[in-house]
């Protein structure tokens, strides 16, 4: 933790980035658990509330060709800027949605928002490793990774508790009020100088990226491993389970709210206790504990307490994976395609989470049950320590933050 808090004080500029990022993660739980409770008061099927998991992915994959150029190219404080105006522009008409029929307002919606988020991620993770230093950028990704758990894990229960007092609408009201201080917070923020690209044609800068990937086959298979993240993809599946499982004995927004925040414990505490383990010789045996977590969740999945003991053991591991196949990305990565790489590694990991999230719904409607769905899942974790391997054994890995 100490090298945290070192990190955080002797770099202002990551400081700031880090309040923001408190801040408007917060506000997106507050959305996430409004939208999959009202979807249930409408009486969504299964693939419909599937379907709005998936939108919160989907336009990732979409505008990745394109942003990632954009990110190389202009400023990063303007586009950033500019992106959490369309985050509050888009969440504010939800308090609209009060009938089934009204159902297509919150697919444009949020897939709208989602597209901006997912674009102020991708800048933001392509921002980082051009004003730190190496052994600073797994830190920092491993602090980004705590914060969004920390925000999940408070987001998520305090956001189920507003829901079911207070209403969607509040919720919805509360997620854009918080977009708005994190606006102010940034608009006085200095960054490094950007060393811009005007003089490269906008389609020049896309045609590059692809040659690039193809002199360097290790940064495409880095993208794939850390594509295996999305597997954790169970914004779809807990609902349901709330549904299927929970009603009798809580209401569906606390069994949505706390089964993510239980689960968020993990994800705070997986940095902090395996933050300093993970080398690249033990991630395969960290990809395998995923794979076994996930078989115990599914095996506890019907039974709420048990379920949410289970939650925390499949955190642990998710945010440490995700921080350092991250960090391995980012270091065989070159400067000056930072913006396109990023984008691209963003477009595959949630095209993964949004190709999962819409195979839970399809699962189901065709008869699978929700345990069966959850250990499937898990399987990709084996597959995934299996493929590392092959990586390491093919190409020359730099452990990260040396």
């Amino acid at each position: 933790m100490k090298h945290y808090i070192a990190l955080l004080k002797n770099e202002p500029l990551l400081r700031r980035i880090s309040s923001i990022q408190l801040i408007a993660y917060f506000g997106a739980w507050f959305s996430n658990v409004a939208i999959f409770t009202l979807l249930l008061k409408l009486g969504a099927s299964p693939l419909v509330v599937a379907t709005v998991a998936a939108l919160h992915f989907l336009p990732g994959v979409l505008q990745a060709p394109f942003s990632g150029a954009l990110i190389d190219k202009i400023a990063p404080k303007r586009l950033m800027l500019a992106l959490l105006l369309v985050e509050i522009v888009t969440t504010l008409p939800l308090v609209l949605v009060d009938d089934a029929a009204q159902l297509w307002l919150l697919f444009v919606l949020v897939f709208v928002r989602m597209g901006a988020s997912s674009f102020y991620f991708t800048l933001e993770m392509a921002l980082l490793p051009r004003f730190l230093k190496a052994s600073a950028l797994k830190h920092a990704n491993e602090i980004h990774s705590i914060i969004w758990s920390v925000s999940y894990t408070v987001g998520m229960a305090l956001s189920g508790i507003a829901v079911y007092y207070l209403g969607v609408k509040t919720a919805f009201l509360a997620d854009a009020a918080l977009f708005a201080v994190a606006f102010a917070l940034l608009l006085p923020a200095v960054f490094p100088p950007h060393k811009t690209r005007d003089t490269d044609r906008y389609l020049a800068l896309l045609s590059q990226s692809v040659g690039y990937l193809k002199r360097n086959p290790l940064t495409l298979h880095l993208i794939f491993l850390h594509a295996f993240v999305g597997f954790t993809a169970f914004d779809g599946l807990v609902p349901l389970a709330a549904e299927a499982y929970y009603l009798p004995a809580i209401a569906a927004p606390l069994a949505i709210g706390l089964t993510h925040a239980f689960r968020a414990l993990g994800l705070v505490g997986g940095p902090l206790l395996l933050g300093r383990w993970i080398s690249i010789k033990r991630l395969p045996l960290l990809l395998l504990l995923q794979a076994a977590a996930i078989f115990l969740w599914a095996a506890l999945l019907p039974h709420f307490y048990l379920s949410l003991a289970a939650s925390i053991l499949v955190g642990l591991s998710t945010t440490v994976i995700w921080s350092f196949t991250y960090t391995l990305l980012q270091r065989n990565t070159d400067e000056a395609y930072y913006g396109r790489v990023i984008a691209y590694n963003d477009m595959i990991f949630l095209l993964t989470v949004s190709a999962v999230s819409f195979l839970i719904g399809v699962l189901v409607e065709w008869g699978m049950g929700l345990q069966s769905v959850m250990a499937l899942l898990g399987v990709a974790f084996i597959v995934s320590a299996l493929y590392f391997g092959w990586i390491a054994r093919r190409f020359a890995l730099e452990e990260p933050g040396v």
